[in-house]
């Protein structure tokens, strides 16, 4: 019987005006993350580029000479954390120094604080996220190879239910409960 298991396998280099940091992945441990799907993550944004694309959007009121994380890195970072989960931003006090996650952001020292990615996410305001939306359409639009026949919307409501007083729960009489009800967006789309 032929021995299937591939001992290790390669990402494409971490390049920067400093160094190259080679990332492989094997599994004899040593430095161990428990996200390394990051990676993933990474080659996926790289391709469609999308985090590029929003940060180009973020207006950036701050001193040119005293920034040490940038706009796009905070956005990297906090939607990959995202991604991974990590929904609250007192995880990122961990995850800033996870190699994974930096390599993934391409930054070689410690990532952005919970209070520095708190500050990044407040300067967002209804400007930018209209550029955010029509980014994301544009995505989705240049998706297609050539325009589907059909295009069906479907939007639907859910619920997550709250413990506690957080900023922007309600009540919802169909859930009894006290929830944030985000509505969530599907497409279905015929050639």
């Amino acid at each position: 019987m032929a021995n299937c298991n591939q001992e290790s396998f390669e990402f494409p280099a971490l390049k920067t005006s400093k160094t190259t940091r080679k990332i492989e992945v094997n599994f004899s441990g040593g430095e161990v993350t428990s996200d390394g799907g990051v990676m993933l993550l990474r080659e996926i944004d790289r391709k469609l580029g999308l985090t590029r694309d929003l940060a180009k959007h973020l207006n950036d009121p701050r001193n040119p000479f005293l920034i040490e994380h940038t706009s796009l890195e905070m956005l990297r970072q906090r939607v990959y954390g995202l991604c991974l989960g990590y929904e609250d931003l007192n995880d990122q006090q961990t995850l800033r120094n996870d190699t994974a996650i930096q390599t993934a952001i391409e930054k070689e020292s410690q990532l952005a604080s919970p209070p520095t990615l708190c500050r990044f996410e407040n300067r967002g305001d209804r400007s930018t996220a209209i550029a955010f939306h029509e980014v994301l359409i544009e995505k989705f639009i240049g998706s297609f190879q050539s325009a589907p026949t059909e295009l069906v919307l479907d939007f639907d409501a859910t619920d997550d239910i709250v413990h506690g007083n957080q900023v922007g729960k309600h009540f919802h009489g169909y859930y009894e409960n006290y929830c944030f009800c985000p509505c969530m967006f599907f497409a279905g789309i015929s050639f």
